[in-house]
């Protein structure tokens, strides 16, 4: 995973993940909600959705809530929450500077 949590950029796949669980989904309902969100402009493939889970999972920003089968379903945790709200907080700032850099320039 390549988010440079040190930074505090999160990657755009990360951040739409963390967004989708706020409420509790399982694998074809997080990838669903992100291509529905991104107009489907984003389309995770299998690999690309449970690699990323799994990494969001041993981080604890996100938690298995239920599993029946091969269908797991999870949550966003406390801590993954917190780093969505901080990616927020970063993309509000970056588009508050762009603007204001753009207008001047306009």
């Amino acid at each position: 995973m390549r988010d440079h949590v040190k930074g505090g950029a999160l990657t755009e796949v990360t951040f739409y993940i963390l967004l989708a669980l706020f409420t509790p989904r399982h694998g074809y309902a997080i990838a669903q909600f992100i291509e529905d969100a991104t107009q489907g402009r984003l389309v995770l493939g299998a690999g690309t959705l449970y690699g990323a889970l799994t990494a969001l999972e041993q981080r604890g920003w996100i938690a298995l809530t239920e599993q029946q089968g091969r269908k797991k379903e999870y949550v966003v945790t406390p801590l993954g929450k917190d780093a969505a709200r901080r990616e927020l907080n970063r993309l509000r700032q970056l588009t508050m500077t762009a603007a204001k850099i753009m207008e001047e320039k306009a």
